[in-house]
């Protein structure tokens, strides 16, 4: 036999190489929020929500604005840190990130000494109750305008739920005398599908108009 063909008979024989295996990735802990509140518990029951509820966990949601120029970069971003730059509407807390996470910190004290839960999960109940599914889009035909109702993509959805639920704590404000204790109220009424949360009404009006603008 040549060479070259015990060499070939010997390749033809030899067992395959194995890849060797990856190192195993390391367990990171997991922060709790606030340094209280464990977000690995929560759980989102709405199936279209479930991958826009982004529940990431870290110590102080804040990621200094780097994904404010990607496209979509927004749900790259907790929903904790969302409803904060959300509370940055009115003029009291209009570029003051710092008192707006105080705020939100201070009302999930507010949310868990009442309710006695983890308020993230109270939170995310009150985003899924609040998210509308339908709304009222307006068409032009030539010189026509016609209102039909149309489905809602979840990212809206969500968009739509976390500054509802926002603009309903800032308005209720001055009653409540505590942005700490609207927002607190805004989320537990959200969370229980109340009429009396801003947020719910919004989304209750909204699918009505798309229901009547659909027939």
């Amino acid at each position: 036999m040549s060479v070259v063909a015990e060499a070939e008979a010997t390749g033809a024989d030899a067992a395959p190489e194995t890849e060797p295996e990856a190192p195993p990735e390391p367990e990171l802990p997991v922060l709790p929020l606030f340094g209280k509140w464990d977000l690995s518990e929560v759980e989102v029951e709405d199936p279209t929500l479930r991958k826009y509820i982004n529940l990431n966990a870290f110590q102080v949601p804040h990621t200094g604005g780097r994904h404010a120029r990607t496209r979509f970069g927004k749900h790259r971003m907790t929903v904790v840190e969302r409803l904060i730059n959300n509370l940055m509407r009115s003029e009291r807390y209009t570029g003051k990130k710092a008192q707006a996470y105080k705020v939100l910190r201070n009302s999930f004290d507010i949310v868990h000494a009442k309710k006695k839960q983890n308020p993230m999960q109270v939170l995310v109940r009150a985003l899924e109750n609040s998210a509308p599914r339908a709304e009222v889009v307006s068409l032009r035909y030539g010189g026509i305008r016609v209102y039909s109702g149309v489905d809602v993509s979840p990212a809206r959805r969500l968009e739509t739920a976390i500054g509802n639920i926002c603009r309903g704590a800032i308005a209720a404000a001055p009653k409540q005398r505590s942005i700490e204790k609207a927002l607190a109220r805004e989320i537990m009424l959200a969370a229980e599908g109340n009429p009396a949360s801003f947020a719910v009404a919004k989304k209750d009006d909204k699918e009505r108009q798309a229901e009547a603008a659909h027939n």
